[in-house]
C-alpha cells in the first residue's frame, strides 16, 4: 500500500501537487507559529532587560498571549481611510507577508531537506527579499498620509542601503564554496565548528547581521517607524488584520534572515563537533538552535542600543559598510587565488 501511495505522489501530476502542498504545509504551519511566538520571547527578553515579567497572565507563564493578540487583531475592525487607495491600501500588507514566506522555499532544513533544492538558492532569496520594499512603498503611498510616505521612503532608502552590503557578503561566501545551491554551502563548512565561516569570515558576518536588523527596520535601524516623528511610519494608517501582516511579515523576515545566517556562516544543519553524541542530535535541531541563537541577539539589540540618527544610518551603510564589504570580497578572491583554494565546482 506504501510504496502505491508513494509511486502516486511522485508520478502523478495529482499526487506531485498534493505532495507540494504538504511540503508547503510542513514548512508554512512551523513559520506561523514560530512568528507567533517570537513575539512572545520578545517582550520576555526585554522584560528581563528591564528587570519586568513580561506577558505572564494568559495561560501558563503567559503562553497563550500570543493567541490572545491574534484574536484580538482578528476581530478589530478594519479600516480604511476615505482618501486612500483601498486595493493598494489592502494589497501592500500581504505582499511583505508573502515575500517572507516563500523565500524559504530554498532554505535546506536538514541534509535532504528542502523544498526547491535549486542551485541558484541564493540568487532566488536575494530576488524575493528585494521584493519586500514594494509592499512598503506603496503602504505608504496608498495611505496618502505624509507620516505614512515618509515612513516608506526611509525604509526604502534604507533597505537599498543595506542590501547592498548583504549582496557583497555573499559573494564573499560563494567564493569560498563555489555554487550558488544552499545545500553545498552548508556541506562546505562540514566538520568542527572552526570550519564554519564565521571565524574565516568574521567582518563580513558582523555586517550581515547589522544588514539584517536594518532590513527588518530593527532597533537601532527602526526609523522607518519612528514613534516620536511618524507615530507609526508605513504603518500608521493600517489596524486590525492587515496592521498584523505588517507586524507578522517583520516577525517572519527576522526568522529567515536569521536562518540564512545560519546557513552561510553557523555551518546550517551541521553539529559543532562531529562526534557522538552531538550527531544524535537530529540536523533540524541543531539549524533551529542556531536560528534562536540569532533571534535572541536581535531581542538583545532592541533592549539594550538607542536609536541611529538617520544620518547615521546612512553613512554606516554606504561610507562603512559599502567599501569594508566590497574590500573583503577583493582580499577573499585574493587569498583563495594565490592560496590555492578557489573551489573545484
Amino acid at each position: 500500500m506504501f510504496a502505491a501511495v508513494a509511486t502516486f505522489l511522485t508520478t502523478h501530476w495529482l499526487g506531485q501537487a498534493i505532495l507540494i502542498l504538504l511540503e508547503c504545509l510542513a514548512v508554512t504551519v512551523p513559520l506561523l507559529v514560530a512568528v507567533a511566538y517570537m513575539t512572545y520571547v520578545d517582550r520576555k527578553v526585554w522584560a528581563s532587560i528591564q528587570l519586568r515579567r513580561g506577558p505572564n497572565v494568559v495561560g501558563p507563564f503567559g503562553l497563550l498571549q500570543p493567541l490572545a493578540d491574534g484574536l484580538k487583531l482578528f476581530l478589530k475592525e478594519s479600516i480604511v481611510p476615505s482618501s486612500a487607495n483601498t486595493v493598494l491600501f489592502l494589497l501592500a500588507p500581504m505582499i511583505t507577508f508573502m515575500t517572507a514566506l516563500i523565500a524559504w522555499a530554498v532554505v535546506p532544513f536538514d541534509d535532504g531537506w528542502v523544498i526547491a533544492d535549486i542551485n541558484v538558492g541564493i540568487l532566488y532569496l536575494f530576488a524575493i527579499s528585494s521584493l519586500g520594499v514594494y509592499g512598503i512603498i506603496i503602504a505608504g503611498w496608498a495611505s496618502n498620509s505624509k507620516y505614512a510616505f515618509l515612513g516608506a521612503l526611509r525604509s526604502a532608502a534604507q533597505m537599498v542601503s543595506y542590501e547592498v552590503s548583504i549582496g557583497f557578503v555573499l559573494i564573499t561566501v560563494l567564493l569560498c564554496v563555489g555554487s550558488l545551491n544552499l545545500s553545498q554551502v552548508v556541506i562546505a563548512q562540514s566538520g568542527w565548528f572552526w570550519n564554519w565561516f564565521w571565524l574565516p569570515l568574521l567582518p563580513m558576518f558582523v555586517i550581515f547581521f547589522v544588514s539584517a536588523l536594518a532590513e527588518t527596520n530593527r532597533t537601532p535601524f527602526d526609523l522607518p517607524m519612528s514613534e516620536a516623528e511618524l507615530v507609526q511610519g508605513f504603518q500608521t494608517e493600517y489596524s486590525s488584520m492587515p496592521f498584523a501582516l505588517f507586524f507578522l511579515g517583520e516577525y517572519a523576515n527576522m526568522i529567515l534572515l536569521s536562518g540564512l545566517g545560519a546557513i552561510l556562516f553557523l555551518g546550517g544543519w551541521m553539529s559543532p563537533i562531529p562526534y557522538a553524541p552531538f550527531t544524535w542530535i537530529p540536523g533540524v535541531v541543531w539549524f533551529a538552535l542556531k536560528i534562536a541563537l540569532l533571534l535572541f541577539v536581535f531581542s538583545w539589540t532592541k533592549g539594550t542600543l538607542p536609536r541611529y540618527r538617520y544620518d547615521q544610518l546612512m553613512r554606516l551603510g554606504w561610507k562603512v559598510f559599502l567599501p569594508v564589504s566590497l574590500g573583503w570580497v577583493v582580499l577573499t578572491a585574493a587569498v583563495l587565488q594565490f592560496g590555492g583554494w578557489v573551489p573545484k565546482h
